[in-house]
């Protein structure tokens, strides 16, 4: 069976007849690993410093009928991308001992992550991160007694990238405070995973209620939150102990923070800069 090339490949290929505007927009796909190719045609004609037909000319001189098949075969490549290093990752445990606990749990975490990737639906991840990187919209994160470290990574991440995000305290009784302030222009990420908490599903159906955008991370046999989730993300967490493992879902988590980032390029690198200042004011860490 003979596969489609590469689109990576189609751009080396056709460059010497592409026009400048095109090889511009050429430049912001190769750069950025392709993954600027599944925003809009619009915030991609933007990034580029295009028109939007030149977007439309370039697909098809790839061979595509136009801009909608040209971000599908983007998609494809992609997460072709992501499972191929799982596959060697695998094959270095070869020659480990199979009884010995490092070489079972990394085979389990690992197969976590090929089948978490295997079900992931591209245009969920991009409905997050639209919602994630709307400067409109207030971001709330929260997690259970075990996820609530992944909701602490994630928030720590978002809150250098943009403003307006927030960690909610883990008493439930506050949570009536944080809730007056939430709406059609908030949205709230919600981390549950077996055994699935009453009150976090409680939380979730009051802020539905009032209009807020819920994403939430679960297990592969899903929270009941997930009757409230505009989007939902299932992920494999079973390894050889009496514990879940969240590798699967943080890979998730670092996936979005990337793509936030690259949709808010220009603002959250003037936070960072920001941020990297008032660090070496503080001198709060070494050498700062």
């Amino acid at each position: 069976m003979n596969r489609r090339p590469l689109v990576r490949d189609l751009l080396t290929e056709k460059q010497p007849d592409l026009t400048a505007a095109e090889r511009k927009l050429t430049a912001v796909l190769v750069d950025n690993a392709m993954v600027a190719g599944l925003q809009s045609i619009t915030r991609l004609a933007e990034s580029a410093q295009v028109s939007t037909p030149t977007v439309i000319r370039l697909a098809r001189k790839l061979g595509f009928e136009g801009f909608g098949e040209l971000q599908d075969a983007i998609r494809e490549d992609i997460a072709a991308r992501m499972k191929e290093p799982l596959a060697k990752l695998n094959s270095g445990l070869d020659d480990a001992p199979l009884d010995h606990m490092v070489t079972r749990f990394a085979s389990g975490a690992l197969g976590n992550i090929k089948r978490t990737l295997e079900r992931l639906d591209l245009t969920q991840f991009d409905r997050a991160a639209q919602l994630l990187s709307d400067p409109t919209r207030e971001l709330h994160f929260m997690g259970g007694r075990i996820t609530r470290s992944n909701a602490h990574y994630f928030y720590n991440h978002m809150q250098i990238i943009r403003p307006r995000v927030y960690l909610m305290d883990s008493s439930p009784s506050v949570w009536p405070q944080s809730l007056l302030d939430m709406g059609a222009q908030s949205a709230l990420v919600i981390f549950d995973i077996r055994r699935y908490e009453k009150e976090l599903e409680k939380l979730a159906a009051l802020a539905v209620a009032q209009g807020v955008a819920l994403v939430l991370f679960t297990d592969v046999w899903g929270s009941p939150i997930e009757q409230h989730a505009e989007v939902c993300f299932r992920a494999a967490v079973e390894v050889p102990s009496s514990w879940d493992s969240t590798l699967a879902i943080n890979l998730l988590v670092e996936a979005l923070i990337a793509e936030v980032q690259s949709r808010r390029q220009e603002s959250s690198a003037d936070r960072i800069s920001a941020l990297e200042k008032t660090i070496g004011q503080s001198r709060i860490f070494r050498g700062a």
